[in-house]
């Protein structure tokens, strides 16, 4: 059959970036997608009228340094336009009240008792400090760090919530490192991150953790630099395949049943079809699967591919009559007592997204793998009911969607993977191969340390 220069397993963000990167670099590339579609969680489809993405999503760190921004910026045709993001809320009995992200912010979140906010603000206070001078706390917990169980109810299920909104595990598993940094209140150096050897900007990264410090004792609003495509996820996804040359070839609908392996070294795949071969394999399916496609992978590789760790969520997308006046404002909100949730009223970015005249909401929950998905739907419907009293009687449409959100939930003991593995000319991209920010961020990461790994190996040149 057909030789390639390279091969990308999966068609997903992941995989048509690595796509994009290789064909622009002038390789021949084909890509194969199990499934019919392309995009997996970046994407937007129709339901009765209403335009929803695969579950809610935030893109950060659009900076002039982001991930994502330098991609687009030399690998795009086309670029998509980003509407700022707006504002983070939680919500309680009282309404919403802004997300704090400050030391003052939180030394006032009167949702909680005065005791358990001082508790936070001082250990907050000691372990930023602690990380300021680089000190690691990845392997420290929130649960750790915090007097847990003197806290009051409300406090350990704010805490287990915003654990699992960053690292899609509980305060036990999120390290306090995590908390810091997932929400992408960090910025990376794109350009360096490309081109420098490992430690060579420790005294850049040294200086933005004391900025965050700064900002957070000396109660600076920090700035979540976060947008959301204007015309909904499927336009990023359409940005890439206008990007696309001629020179990449997409089969959907082909399953990849064994990557081709001689001598420890990547030779091609293996489909229904028949094989491919090419001189680099990308792949951008889940790592934690990569020993089904290769039988002679090291014993200690496959152990740590095994503690990847995973999380579940199920997204209700409701169609409401526009006169529930309870999400007028553009951003998020968090409820974090009993059956927490994220909520986004998308259609006030665009209204487009909605039949006139109505309005579309999607709300996140985490799965409890332990209960039958029928359950946690009913569970999670009835939560929005609890919250949003009256609601029921402005619903026009209900749309359920159950996906991964992160190929790898950021978690203690938990593994990420990297983008070299253990056999030459095989790649991995993905949410489990870099642990940066979260989503289309996160996945564009991966990107960037796949560049950097194929130029260092020869495979590409700088654009």
């Amino acid at each position: 059959m057909k030789n390639y220069d390279s091969i990308i397993v999966g068609g997903g963000i992941s995989g048509l970036l690595s796509a994009l990167v290789l064909s622009k670099s002038g390789k021949n590339v084909l890509l194969l997608e199990k499934n019919r579609n392309l995009g997996n969680n970046c994407n937007s489809y129709l339901v009765n009228g209403y335009q929803v993405d695969t579950g809610p999503h935030a893109i950060t760190q659009l900076h002039d340094d982001g991930p994502l921004r330098y991609l687009m910026e030399n690998y795009f045709d086309y670029v998509p336009a980003f509407v700022d993001y707006g504002d983070y809320f939680i919500r309680d009995e009282d309404g919403l009240k802004e997300v704090p992200t400050t030391l003052k912010g939180y030394l006032t979140m009167d949702m909680l008792p005065r005791k358990d906010r001082l508790i936070i603000a001082q250990s907050l206070t000691k372990l930023l400090l602690s990380w300021q001078f680089g000190n690691d706390l990845s392997n420290i917990s929130v649960y750790q760090c915090l007097l847990w169980n003197a806290l009051a109810s409300d406090t350990r299920e704010f805490m287990d919530t915003f654990s699992c909104f960053l690292s899609g595990k509980q305060a036990k598993e999120t390290s306090v490192q995590r908390m810091f940094v997932g929400s992408g209140f960090i910025e990376e150096n794109i350009e360096k991150d490309i081109t420098s050897e490992n430690g060579e900007h420790k005294y850049n990264d040294r200086f933005k953790r004391l900025s965050y410090v700064s900002r957070l004792l000396n109660n600076n609003k920090v700035d979540y630099n976060q947008y959301y495509p204007r015309d909904g996820l499927k336009t990023i996804l359409n940005a890439i395949l206008y990007s696309l040359p001629e020179t990449v070839e997409i089969k959907t609908g082909t399953a990849v049943e064994q990557i081709i392996t001689e001598n420890n070294i990547a030779k091609g795949v293996l489909t229904k079809e028949g094989s491919y071969f090419a001189d680099t394999i990308i792949y951008s399916a889940f790592a934690k699967d990569l020993p089904k496609y290769i039988t002679d992978l090291p014993e200690s590789y496959i152990s740590d591919l095994s503690r990847i760790k995973q999380s579940k969520a199920l997204t209700i997308w409701l169609g409401l009559d526009e006169t529930f006046e309870e999400f007028n404002y553009t951003g998020g909100e968090v409820w974090f007592k009993n059956k927490p949730f994220w909520a986004m009223p998308i259609s006030n970015y665009n209204k487009n997204f909605a039949p006139k005249g109505k309005k579309l909401v999607g709300f996140m929950f985490s799965i409890n793998e332990g209960n039958s998905l029928e359950s946690e739907k009913l569970e999670a419907y009835n939560t929005i009911l609890r919250v949003y009293p009256g609601i029921n009687n402005y619903i026009e449409m209900i749309h359920y969607q159950t996906t991964i959100p992160e190929k790898a939930s950021v978690s203690i003991n938990g593994f990420i993977a990297d983008t070299v593995t253990p056999v030459r000319n095989l790649y991995l991209v993905g949410t489990d191969v870099d642990d940066r920010s979260m989503g289309i961020t996160r996945a564009a990461y991966s990107i960037i340390k796949l560049i950097k790994s194929l130029r260092i190996d020869g495979v590409i040149i700088e654009l």
